[in-house]
């Protein structure tokens, strides 16, 4: 059974993108996390990762469609 909560860490594996970057999209809001414990981690639930991942191939197919139309190309 996968994890309910991922590390920023994970996140960074995941998406084959440096910690940094995981931590900025956390506190730029657009990825949700929650911070728990004493130390106040970051922890990102599978499901808002997976729905992230999801808008940004929506926002891809977008911007190439756009792409295409403008420069007239398909």
């Amino acid at each position: 059974m996968a994890p309910r909560f991922l590390t920023l860490a994970d996140v960074s594996e995941i998406l084959n993108i440096s910690a940094p970057q995981a931590y900025a999209l956390v506190r730029s809001g657009e990825l949700p996390a929650i911070q728990i414990g004493g130390r106040m981690q970051w922890r990102v639930e599978s499901s808002e990762l997976e729905r992230y991942i999801e808008r940004m191939y929506e926002e891809t197919r977008a911007r190439n469609a756009h792409g295409a139309a403008s420069d007239g190309t398909v």
